[in-house]
């Protein structure tokens, strides 16, 4: 007889184990055990039961280990993984340097691993009809009567709450055979019904739209429409079409902001059919979509950059809405662009995807210049209604004025006409908090955090909040360094904007929609269905406003601030101050009123703001590729950014002169490669850690990749095992 091995990946952290081990299969296994299958298995000396999971099972070349343990337990009746999802987490591993089991706890639902399972209760069935004798009881009669019209639906508790019928009664009529209690799973997704959402008939150009996706014979595409251009009911059509081919589909968007709003419309038309996936739902709720996702439950999923992961059935078809957007590129390992994973998806799966938006990356309209996506523009609203107008109010002429509010006066009175006519209003500071930050005026000290190298902000209840840790201190009055009285408050957030727009308009109703006002659960909702039912007139946010949301009487958008974005010390600054911009101005006269944008800036002259002014991509777009050109960045090179941070500092900085000794001996033949650093992050210091960090920018073949991934491995394993190392590829920021 031929024995059975198991390649197995243990569920562990430690980057010694970032390996399969080999298990033997015992003899009653083999006819259960598939690749994928979730096992237990002793490890270690103390042989330790633990988790793993089945990455491939073999006959041969096992003759020589000696002492091989067997699988304990197979934990889950089916396979958790595919084997696409084998084929995925290769690919995660090869594109993002992360570990085995980062890529596997990716693709499988949060809760899973902790134990998470099905939430039950039990529920009454009529079972048969009233014997003899109790079909004249009354009481027996309306039980029955009643549990027939909510077959399934009810508990005992349930039952006894509406104090129509008594423990005893039920209890006999389940003795009697009269009813069976059954064990029912009881979901913890959204169930709520949704209004239908009406279909519109496409206009000319989204129709040519629907049509050149659905008939080319390209795998990716660019959906480039202005904001207005209704590219979501073109969305809505192309994904009708392949529901009705039996087929799945995927809808991201990339704010939690924007889920109240898509699911509304989705939900709308094609019903139980969608599944939500985010971040704010609980493990619970994860947990039972993922998985009624796995059984072919609901075959479209609208959700943020998880949902990609998910284990649809036949998929069809996948769309990136605002594919612009950071939040697509993954902050924690594996440190994924959802774009690219769409891409290797589309292959693998042999489905459409779609890039949307209506300020692309500069990378993703490169890609479409180079035909490697076929370019589609929608470059009118809808029924042609006109995109909002804007203006530009130069900051530094108000202050000359004597006007030293947030408020420039072509934007107070801009405000006070349209609360007149009863029209609502968006206000943008990409800010949140009261004040930037808190400094003494005698002597310049300014309050920072005492663990991040970073100023803290203060907020209206009297704290000081570091937006980077947490870490939260009462406000202080006295200067701590020169015991001055002079502790002044500069610059605004959301907060402060909420407060000073009250007080310059005291009748108004005005909601807030930032990371503080949105930490409860479902608090994105609330917000959003307030200010669409007008019950609010203003709603004052950060970057969750700036883009998708759909308010047919917001007539204003006000940018306060809109050189915030023009000040990061990054080579995407100009790029993504267009994007905010137009994309925020993008909320205003989308009903049947004209929309108007006021924008206040202290630099009027900046190409950024000229080119959002005139709606002018393509222009910036020429200037951005051609600087991106000659400085080789991104589409040009990848940069690769090696991170590092520890406790002590001096340990850190001799890691990082190591690392940088060993990684220009691996290049001294790539002539193509550059190597910057080692160097201080931008933010020195984060929860009492030093950082530093080095760049390689050009393109890295996959095994130079996973050579230097060996060595940051050897050396953290060995000698500086307290260090904690990060890769990157094409990060979002590299403060």
């Amino acid at each position: 007889m031929i024995d059975l091995y198991a390649e197995i990946i243990i569920n562990s952290d430690a980057i010694e184990i970032d390996r399969p081990f080999t298990y033997k299969v015992k003899q009653d296994q083999e006819e259960i055990i598939q690749i994928g299958h979730r096992v237990k298995v002793p490890f270690g000396r103390g042989n330790r039961l633990v988790e793993g999971f089945v990455l491939g099972l073999k006959c041969e070349g096992i003759e020589n280990i000696k002492g091989i343990k067997s699988i304990m337990d197979i934990q889950d009746q089916d396979p958790i993984l595919t084997r696409d999802d084998l084929k995925l987490i290769d690919f995660l591993r090869d594109t993002y340097l992360c570990k085995y089991i980062d890529a596997i706890r990716t693709i499988i639902p949060v809760g899973l691993m902790s134990g998470l399972t099905n939430k039950k209760k039990i529920v009454l069935h009529f079972n048969k009809e009233l014997d003899c004798g109790y079909d004249k009881k009354e009481n027996y009669v309306k039980l029955i009567s009643y549990i027939k019209e909510n077959d399934g639906e009810l508990t005992k508790s349930d039952l006894t709450k509406s104090n129509l019928f008594t423990v005893y009664t039920i209890n006999k009529a389940i003795k009697e055979g009269f009813l069976k209690a059954c064990e029912k799973i009881v979901y913890r997704y959204n169930t709520r019904i949704y209004d239908e959402d009406v279909k519109n008939n496409l206009n000319e150009e989204q129709l040519g739209a629907f049509n050149q996706i659905l008939n080319s014979q390209s795998k990716g595409f660019v959906l480039k429409g202005v904001t207005g251009s209704g590219k979501t009911e073109v969305y809505m059509n192309l994904v009708s079409k392949v529901l009705m081919e039996g087929k799945s589909a995927i809808m991201l968007v990339p704010e939690i902001a924007l889920t109240p709003q898509m699911i509304e419309r989705f939900k709308g038309r094609f019903g139980k059919n969608v599944a939500l996936f985010h971040s704010k739902l609980s493990p619970g709720e994860r947990y039972d979509e993922w998985f009624r996702i796995k059984k072919g439950e609901a075959s479209l999923v609208v959700g943020a950059r998880s949902a990609i992961f998910l284990p649809l059935n036949n998929l069809g078809l996948i769309i990136v809405d605002e594919e612009h957007e950071n939040t697509y590129k993954s902050e924690h390992n594996p440190k994924y662009s959802t774009k690219e994973v769409a891409k290797f998806l589309s292959n693998l799966k042999g489905c459409k995807y779609i890039l949307g938006s209506a300020t692309p990356s500069i990378e993703t309209y490169f890609e479409a210049q180079n035909g490697e996506l076929e370019l589609i523009e929608i470059k009118n609203r809808v029924r042609n209604r006109p995109l909002p107008v804007m203006e530009i109010v130069d900051m530094r002429e108000e202050l000359k004025c004597g006007n030293l509010s947030i408020l420039s006066r072509k934007l107070y009175h801009s405000i006070d006409e349209t609360l007149k006519k009863r029209e609502q209003i968006i206000i943008f500071l990409n800010r949140r908090g009261f004040s930037t930050f808190v400094s003494c005026r005698s002597c310049g000290y300014v309050f920072k955090c005492p663990e991040c190298d970073i100023s803290m902000t203060y907020h209206k209840n009297g704290y000081l909040v570091c937006h980077f840790c947490g870490r939260s201190q009462k406000e202080e009055k006295i200067c701590p360094k020169c015991g001055s009285k002079y502790v002044k408050f500069f610059g605004a957030g959301t907060e402060k904007a909420q407060v000073e727009i009250k007080k310059y308009f005291p009748s108004a109703r005005i909601l807030r929609m930032d990371v503080d006002t949105t930490r409860a659960k479902d608090s994105h909702e609330k917000i959003y269905n307030s200010f669409k039912n007008g019950e609010a007139d203003i709603l004052i946010g950060t970057q969750m406003v700036s883009k998708g949301l759909d308010f047919k009487n917001v007539t204003l958008v006000g940018i306060l601030a809109a050189d915030i974005s023009l000040n990061i010390p990054d080579y995407r600054s100009r790029e993504r101050t267009y994007q905010i911009i137009t994309q925020v101005a993008g909320r205003a006269g989308r009903g049947d009123k004209n929309g108007k944008v006021v924008v206040q800036t202290y630099t009027p002259n900046n190409v950024s703001l000229k080119y959002a002014m005139e709606n002018n991509y393509d222009d910036l777009y020429k200037e951005e590729i051609k600087i991106r050109s000659i400085m080789k960045y991104p589409p040009f090179s990848t940069i690769f950014l090696i991170g590092a941070q520890s406790k002590n500092e001096d340990t850190l900085k001799e890691f990082m002169r190591t690392l940088s000794g060993q990684l220009s001996k691996l290049l001294v033949d790539e002539k193509e490669l550059e190597l910057l650093g080692p160097n201080p992050c931008i933010i020195t210091k984060i929860k009492d850690n030093y950082r530093w960090q080095i760049i390689i920018k050009g393109f890295l073949e996959l095994e130079l990749k996973k050579n230097i991934k060996d060595i940051l491995y050897q050396l953290t394993k060995n000698v500086y095992n307290e260090i904690r190392v990060s890769m990157d590829i094409n990060p979002n920021n590299m403060s």
